[in-house]
């Protein structure tokens, strides 16, 4: 009997303090590394705290080294929620049971954002010709290899469709995040690296001086905006909270207004979906398809076989 008793005390007891808050969720959100873990936290901070005190759960930020990190954090359940690039989602939607929620919408209406090849400003290079024809003599820094802008896009446009390998292409190949490629440019660290349109009108409002140094010399064509993307396996009243905070967040108050404006000049966030990265998916498809096409290595059998495969699954994009 006084078993009976203490357990209907607790489980009492825990519903009261659940609908009080106590007991909310932690989650942790995700923010990929674009540039200085200081920068980052600078512009998200105030939207992560506004979160916890909006939604009653416990948010705290998770950032990592590399994209890599945030994908394999959602992976083993570290990561529950966070913003990405496409190419980073469509891993973290793959690999890391996540989906997308919510795209983010640019203050002037525009629909997207632009993938950069940038040089100093004194360099001989002034297009894309002189980049894919000077290689032998270049240093180049690509992006993170989980980076839309900075790996993805330009892998295909500038590489893939130019059938070059940008790891023989160049002297010398390296990776690092849009900040340090563009810092990298203006010190001569290197010769040419990506960026791209958001990234540089930071650097231009935090180094206004190394801005004045860098030169766009190729831009890609447009790239939907950035998406968050959420675990499945939430709870769906946690889901449902999130999802409240970020449609409504920015819309009338000023204050959110600028808070979101300093993370990337944004209006605010809109429902989205993983049909959002089915343009990424097509990238991504069309630059391995260029890849087998041009590996002396695979036996014709072999290649017709792997060709085959990437157009089945092209096809069911359409």
């Amino acid at each position: 009997m006084i078993k009976k008793i203490f357990a209907r005390t607790a489980a009492a007891l825990a519903l009261g303090l659940a609908g009080t808050g106590v007991l909310a969720q932690d989650i942790n959100f995700g923010i990929i590394s674009t540039e200085s873990t200081q920068n980052l936290k600078a512009d998200w901070q105030p939207l992560i705290d506004d979160m916890s005190r909006q939604t009653g759960l416990k948010v705290t930020a998770f950032y990592a080294p590399d994209y890599a990190g945030i994908i394999e954090g959602m992976r083993f359940n570290k990561v529950h929620l966070g913003w990405f690039g496409n190419k980073s989602a469509m891993e973290a939607v793959d690999r890391a049971s996540g989906e997308v929620f919510a795209q983010m919408v640019n203050a002037d209406g525009t629909q997207g954002y632009y993938s950069h090849l940038i040089v100093h400003r004194d360099s001989p290079i002034n297009s894309l010709d002189d980049v894919l024809k000077g290689g032998k003599s270049l240093s180049f820094s690509n992006g993170d290899p989980n980076s839309t802008s900075g790996f993805l896009v330009p892998g295909f446009y500038v590489f893939a469709q130019n059938k070059i390998d940008p790891k023989t292409h160049f002297r010398i190949t390296r990776n690092a995040n849009h900040e340090t490629n563009a810092l990298a440019v203006a010190n001569k660290q290197v010769d040419v690296a990506t960026n791209n349109s958001e990234n540089m009108e930071k650097i231009q409002n935090r180094y206004p001086e190394k801005f004045k140094d860098i030169k766009i010399v190729w831009t890609s064509p447009l790239i939907p905006l950035d998406p968050l993307v959420m675990r499945k396996d939430l709870p769906e009243a946690t889901k449902a909270k999130l999802k409240n905070f970020f449609y409504n967040y920015g819309k009338t108050d000023a204050r959110e207004k600028q808070i979101i404006m300093k993370i990337s000049k944004l209006s605010g966030f809109k429902e989205s979906s993983n049909a959002q990265l089915i343009p990424i998916r097509q990238l991504d498809l069309f630059g391995q398809r260029n890849k087998v096409e041009v590996d002396a290595n695979l036996g014709d059998a072999d290649k017709k076989s792997r060709l085959a495969d990437i157009d089945k699954k092209l096809a069911a994009l359409k």
